[in-house]
């Protein structure tokens, strides 16, 4: 059982992993709150399910243009100063969703145009955040803390939902919208009181040509490439969460709308409490190919299926699944990529991981007024299969990396031994 549970050695080991971790956890809570109370609002305004697929095309094109940027400044300014100042912008446009539900009727196009912030300031946060974390935790604990980062996202991403759903049916929107801005305040002051994180002295001013350079970099990194374009094309073909509203409706199951979108992390959360075996796995690659495959094969069987407790069955495994491929990605990522170009390279990965499931949105809700909410589901599912396996016939370094043996994997290890070994030494006298 010791093997199974989580190691909380990063969690012990290091105090700024500590804030970020509670941070987190209040933040995310309240983000899955306007998460599901955004797109119900755009449906009871619109009763469209293109509208509200068209909320992941909204927030595209910021989160491509500010992730990249976004990776330049996480290398060139102090992280923890960039994390601060996004953070607060987001409590803003919070309160703009909160205002806006209390008007008579409310806009429309308000709700749109904060989506699309959020995303560009969600692009600008998420690549410090990500490049701290190679900084602040030591090199062999870092697939332990991607699981404990796991555990905090999905508990919250199933309480979050699952609480939105009552909130928002017996409270109303405001309440939701509320109680996102108060979490947003309790993680400002937790993050006040990380330690400075500030560049390194050679840094270059975030430019062009330092995203190309970063560009690069990841794309003479086939194995890294392989890891992005798993990743990109398990969200673009399976993931249907945009239209969750509808699919409720045609199972007769309204009721279970909450617990939809709670039901894959929950799977995510059985699989990070026992991920204690994650750590002695070095096939990172392979594992990343295959909870990629074993995901669309869930989400072809949810669309197929009829019954709504099977359904979040298959809601709850793909869970799971993308929780495999999710840790073991974070893991190569962390494990082998310079701290000079972790923000750079960070901004891609945001890439990689926000910008398929925005895609898969528009996907999703196209399909769906194409054809039909089962149609898009499960003939997702299966495309996402079929191209995860095209990609792993394809991509020869990624099914071969070994941690043991990658000269990267190796470098960064070497490295990160000889940094703690100068800081444990005494100073000369």
């Amino acid at each position: 059982m010791r093997a199974l549970l989580p190691d909380l050695s990063p969690w012990r080991s290091s105090r700024d992993f500590r804030l970020i971790w509670m941070a987190g956890a209040v933040t995310s809570f309240g983000s899955f709150l306007t998460m599901i109370a955004l797109p119900l609002q755009v449906k009871e305004l619109t009763g469209s399910a293109f509208a509200v697929g068209a909320i992941g095309a909204v927030q595209l094109v910021p989160l491509i243009v500010f992730g990249l940027y976004g990776g330049a400044l996480a290398d060139a300014m102090d992280r923890r100063t960039l994390i601060l100042l996004t953070e607060l912008g987001l409590g803003v446009l919070t309160v703009l969703l909160l205002v806006n539900s209390l008007l008579p009727h409310p806009m429309l196009w308000l709700l749109y145009v904060v989506a699309g912030l959020t995303s560009a300031l969600a692009g600008i946060q998420q690549p410090a955040l990500d490049a701290l974390m190679a900084r602040i935790v030591p090199h062999d604990q870092l697939t332990a803390a991607a699981a404990l980062n796991s555990i905090r996202w999905q508990l919250s991403a199933i309480v979050g939902p699952s609480v939105a759903g009552v909130i928002v049916a017996f409270a109303g929107l405001p309440v939701a919208y509320g109680l996102d801005l108060l979490t947003f305040v309790v993680s400002t002051l937790l993050a006040v009181r990380l330690a400075a994180a500030p560049p390194a002295h050679d840094a270059q001013r975030p430019s062009l040509a330092g995203i190309w350079a970063g560009a690069r970099y990841a794309w003479q990194r086939k194995e890294l490439l392989g890891t992005y374009a798993v990743d990109m094309v398990a969200m673009f073909f399976a993931y249907p969460n945009a239209i969750f509203p509808f699919l409720a409706d045609d199972l007769d199951a309204t009721w279970a709308l909450g617990l939809m979108y709670a039901a894959g992390s929950v799977g995510s959360v059985l699989v990070s409490l026992t991920s204690g075996w994650t750590s002695r796995v070095y096939r990172h690659g392979r594992m990343v190919a295959a909870g990629a495959a074993l995901w669309g094969l869930a989400m072809a069987a949810a669309g197929a299926l009829p019954s709504i407790w099977l359904v979040l069955l298959c809601l709850a495994v793909a869970g799971g699944a993308d929780m495999i491929s999710g840790l073991f990605r974070s893991t190569l990522w962390n494990q082998t990529i310079p701290d000079e170009l972790r923000g750079r390279l960070a901004g891609i990965e945001l890439l990689s991981y926000m910008t398929g499931p925005q895609l898969g949105q528009v996907r999703a809700g196209s399909m769906a007024a194409l054809t039909s909410v089962r149609a898009s589901v499960w003939t997702g599912g299966i495309a996402c299969v079929a191209a995860v396996g095209l990609l792993a016939a394809s991509l020869p370094k990624l099914m071969a990396y070994d941690s043991r043996t990658n000269p990267h994997a190796l470098k960064m290890r070497a490295a990160r031994e000889a940094r703690e070994t100068s800081e444990a030494s005494p100073a000369p006298q």
